[in-house]
């Protein structure tokens, strides 16, 4: 018997591609433009999202017969503020000059949309395995595009990748450097997040013209 169904699977899948929380729900794009001058940055921004979206939809799952209606919103915001105090808290012991650059956008974690986007509109309704599974997509889905775009911006930004120079020294003019190549400060403001997240969704819609809306 496998493991996951075919429904199951789609959790995943989905938000990958057609169901993408930033370039199709256009949620999360605050962070996305925020911390993505650095692929480090960005990577632990994404698995931060994850573990807080996975646990915090199983946890609101199991909870979701007995929390009265009228209190649902405050039930979730007091559910995802302590999964996030716990990984902030955790950065800060393992990684504290990254903690340090992350600094309030890992608080405001709490307020991104997805996670309490995800919370009310499906761990309320389905059981914690399918809540787990739609955590893991939503954040893989959101954590990819934020990779995606502090790849390009660090690479071009700052000639580097996860801190580490790969198109040469530009004060020694080596590498790509020795023939005139500069760094593009303009990637490292948070303006060019945004025009690459527009790239993105430019390339995903003309290769799925079902995605495009009819005006």
């Amino acid at each position: 018997m496998a493991l996951l169904s075919k429904k199951d699977t789609k959790l995943i899948t989905d938000p990958l591609a057609d169901n993408n929380p930033i370039t199709i729900q256009v949620l999360g794009i605050c962070s996305a433009l925020a911390i993505t001058a650095q692929l480090k940055a960005s990577i632990v921004m994404a698995l931060s999202v994850m573990a807080v979206l996975a646990i915090g939809n199983v946890v609101i799952s199991l909870m979701r017969n007995i929390i009265p209606s009228k209190i649902r919103i405050i039930v979730q915001l007091v559910v995802v503020a302590a999964l996030v105090i716990i990984v902030d808290q955790v950065l800060k012991a393992f990684s504290y000059e990254l903690s340090k650059t992350l600094s309030v956008f890992v608080g405001l974690i709490i307020t991104n949309c997805i996670i309490m986007g995800r919370f009310e509109a499906f761990a309320l309704a389905n059981g914690p395995w399918r809540s787990f599974l739609d955590g893991i997509g939503n954040a893989a889905g959101y954590g990819l595009i934020l990779v995606i775009v502090g790849f390009f911006r660090e690479l071009l930004g700052s000639g580097t990748l996860l801190g580490f120079k790969v198109l040469g020294d530009p004060i020694e003019k080596t590498g790509l450097y020795a023939i005139g190549y500069e760094n593009n400060g303009f990637m490292l403001l948070s303006p060019m997040a945004l025009i690459v997240v527009g790239i993105i969704i430019w390339v995903q819609r003309s290769r799925n013209e079902a995605l495009v809306e009819d005006h």
